[in-house]
């Protein structure tokens, strides 16, 4: 038996001369693409930076409700800090910003069913927990905050408490309204026919115009569904991705630097007012410039690659955290300072560190008890598709 290919071929004489071809050769085995980390973990701990400075605006940076936890307010608690605490609020200017990168990252490529399922496992499974938890400690006698009617705490689970008119059992639930309303236009525009660069840019630049010419008219349907205040952030958010694909996409940078204009504009006119006594603090107008430019430049850096050696497992855990320690904290945390400082005597600034602690140690036992085995239940629920 020959193993290698043979060619036959005739001579004058009548032999037959075979030649002997040589093997042909083997192409190589493809070498397996190398395993791509999808995780930016740098984002994860930018998340955790947005939330903190959320947390120490509800802490330290406003009055209201969390007087009653410290027992004065907070400008006296912290004479020179309650001035930065008071620029925390600008953290979810910062989340936004986030938001907007991470959605167009994870809609891209995918069916609006599976979108609409890891969406919905993602907010709903530590949102369900936080609504239970704040309903029933707040009922407690020994906590002296109201908490909302029974009829009340069971529409909040829908998330439509706000539009609805009903009383919120988290004060930050807010956010959350118009991150669904944010998911719902770029499920309709993107996710649904299908993601792609052109369509971004289009739904970017369309969003823009159209929550311009609503903020112009002034129409109350129109604010709702556009949201003029809250656009130019998730707008920059996915012009951030689209520079993430291509990093010298002219048109993606324009979208970042018109929403950045429109974005501090939209800060400084809700946030900054004349210098006055009367009031808690003031923040600046080029302050609030400044921490809403972080945000954007924050985000930016992740996109671009220069904070890939920012790579540490547990800023994924940090990441993790964020959104259970975001639900709880402001409601919760009224009532663990009110522990630490009146009835333990902390000091303020150990009370506040404290707290922090507290509140990211309870995220942690709702991120393993309940987002964890909740969520994927809940994802494959939605993802089943339906005869």
């Amino acid at each position: 038996m020959i193993d290698t290919p043979e060619k036959a071929r005739g001579t004058s004489t009548g032999t037959v001369v075979r030649t002997v071809l040589p093997p042909a050769e083997t192409p190589p085995a493809p070498r397996p693409a190398p395993r791509r980390e999808n995780r930016l973990r740098a984002l994860d701990g930018l998340r955790l930076v947005a939330a903190l400075m959320v947390a120490g605006y509800h802490y330290g940076g406003r009055d209201g409700e969390v007087v009653k936890s410290w027992g004065t307010s907070p400008r006296h608690q912290f004479p020179t800090l309650h001035h930065l605490f008071a620029y925390g609020c600008l953290g979810v200017q910062v989340f936004f910003v986030i938001s907007g990168f991470v959605i167009c990252m994870s809609g891209w490529g995918r069916p609006l069913r599976s979108f609409f399922a890891s969406r919905a496992s993602r907010l709903l499974p530590a949102y369900w927990a936080a609504i239970i938890i704040v309903t029933a400690v707040f009922a407690l006698p020994v906590v002296a905050y109201k908490a909302v009617s029974p009829s009340d705490a069971l529409v909040n689970l829908t998330m439509l408490q706000q539009p609805l008119g009903v009383d919120r059992v988290l004060g930050v639930c807010w956010t959350l309204w118009a991150e669904v309303r944010f998911y719902v236009l770029f499920a309709l525009c993107i996710v649904l026919p299908g993601a792609n660069r052109q369509r971004v840019i289009m739904f970017c630049a369309g969003w823009t115009l159209a929550a311009a010419i609503a903020q112009g008219v002034n129409e109350p349907l129109l604010n709702m569904v556009l949201m003029p205040e809250y656009a130019p952030y998730f707008i920059g958010g996915v012009g951030l991705y689209l520079v993430h694909r291509n990093r010298r996409d002219a048109h993606a940078w324009g979208i970042v630097a018109v929403s950045w204009l429109i974005g501090q504009h939209y800060a400084v006119q809700h946030l900054w007012h004349a210098p006055n006594p009367e009031f808690f603090s003031n923040r600046s107008s080029l302050g609030i410039v400044i921490v809403v430019t972080f945000g954007y430049v924050a985000v930016a850096a992740v996109a671009l690659g220069w904070l890939h050696w920012a790579n540490w497992r547990w800023l994924t855990v940090a990441g993790a955290l964020t959104y259970p320690f975001y639900l709880v904290h402001e409601h919760l945390g009224w009532v663990v300072i009110k522990a630490y400082h009146q009835t333990l005597h902390i000091p303020s600034y150990g009370t506040i560190l404290a707290t922090v602690a507290t509140m990211l140690l309870l995220a942690r036992l709702l991120n393993r008890s309940v987002e964890k085995w909740l969520a994927p239940k809940l994802r494959t629920a939605l993802s089943k598709p339906r005869p």
